[in-house]
């Protein structure tokens, strides 16, 4: 199914006002993660979308953050500032809210507070932060602090709202990689989201927009600016191909579309699913839905890896060398081959198991292999959505 977006009025930057119509937890009571299933209504939008693509989502911040910068500038929230690259000027509370970045305060800032700072011990602490031979406690020093700790910890350092608020990034949509397929579901939207919570310098800390869509949007009422932004990455256009799809933790979110797009659509390519997580009784993530696919064969191989079941940690990589075999004839065989999710550690373990995979069951040296992977994506036949 092609996509023809450009037949909605609705884009980037005039999004759409959807209705989040579902909002469920899909870990299990025992879990260690909050991992949620969104389903979002594009009825009446125009909007279209095909599988591997993703959903722009424009978030707001905490009420709870806004007033605490609010009371530390010493404002009211009603006055006027113009932000960075706004058109018009607007309330300070209203800026801070949908507008504005709270978070990743840089070294210019700090710089700034250095400046600003009346009490001498303070300042003597920054401007030791800031020098040259500093620079790796000066990122963990940022790491563990947004803007607001900075108005909390150095009171003197005082900044007029306008001042303030022009030394802030916009607020940027989150692109989440839709895990519905438009032949199912045309007029909605699925989303496989972690709710993202942690705590640093004594404060919790929340994933902006993955708290915005767990917390404080009301199903079926609170309208949710989205936009579709489409990918190259998607299952192949043939419909004979098989397809091997590696997609641990939220990274099953794409594969969830594929599946269905290439069942309803009667795809005679097999499909291979690893899927990993952490418990195998709380973390299988649409564990009924992959389970029946495999059932009915719709889903030729279901591997499965839990990382915390056993003393040794298993991930989707060791699943992969355990067949090694078979994922070299799927390959030789023309199979497609697709990773999405972690690209700090899992992407990068998947692509170094590829590679052994080549180079042993292919009888390739590390050279050989690297270039059979290379042309395995300049055929488009591996494809990674990572992030």
């Amino acid at each position: 199914m092609s996509a023809v977006a450009d037949t909605s009025v609705y884009t980037k930057d005039n999004p759409f006002p959807a209705r989040i119509t579902e909002n469920r937890v899909l870990n299990g009571p025992g879990s260690a993660k909050e991992t949620r299933h969104f389903v979002v209504s594009i009825a009446g939008s125009g909007l279209t979308y095909k599988a591997g693509d993703s959903l722009g989502v424009y978030p707001t911040n905490r009420p709870g953050e806004v007033d605490e910068i609010i009371a530390a500038l010493g404002a009211t929230g009603d006055e006027l500032v113009t932000p960075v690259r706004a058109p018009n000027p607007l309330p300070l509370r209203s800026a801070l809210a949908a507008g504005l970045d709270l978070d990743g305060p840089t070294r210019k800032f700090v710089e700034l507070v250095a400046a600003k700072v009346t009490e001498e011990k303070q300042r003597a602490e920054l401007q030791t932060l800031l020098a040259p031979e500093a620079k790796e406690r000066l990122e963990a020093f940022l790491y563990e602090r947004s803007f607001v700790d900075f108005l909390v910890e150095y009171p003197s350092a005082k900044f007029a709202p306008q001042e303030f608020t022009g030394l802030l990034r916009r607020l940027m949509p989150r692109l989440y990689s839709i895990a519905s397929s438009p032949r199912v579901h045309p007029q909605e939207i699925h989303l496989t989201v972690a709710a993202v919570r942690y705590r640093t310098n004594n404060r919790d800390r929340v994933g902006v927009c993955s708290t915005y869509l767990s917390d404080r949007v009301t199903v079926q009422a609170d309208p949710v600016p989205v936009f579709v932004s489409h990918s190259h990455f998607g299952p192949p256009e043939d419909p004979t191909k098989d397809c091997i799809m590696i997609g641990p933790g939220t990274g099953i979110a794409p594969f969830r579309a594929f599946v269905q797009d290439r069942v309803a659509a009667g795809a005679s390519g097999r499909n291979w699913v690893f899927f990993g997580d952490q418990h195998r009784a709380d973390d299988f993530l649409y564990g009924d839905e992959w389970l029946d696919y495999a059932g009915k064969g719709q889903v030729a191989r279901l591997d499965l890896a839990w990382s915390r079941d056993q003393a040794h940690k298993i991930y989707v990589q060791d699943k992969m060398k355990e067949s090694a075999a078979e994922i070299w004839r799927w390959l030789q065989g023309g199979a497609y081959f697709y990773v999405c999710g972690d690209a700090k550690r899992m992407a990068k373990d998947v692509d170094l198991a590829l590679h052994e995979i080549v180079a042993q069951q292919g009888g390739m040296d590390t050279a050989a292999a690297a270039d059979y992977v290379k042309q395995l994506k300049k055929e488009k036949r591996y494809q990674r959505d990572v992030y």
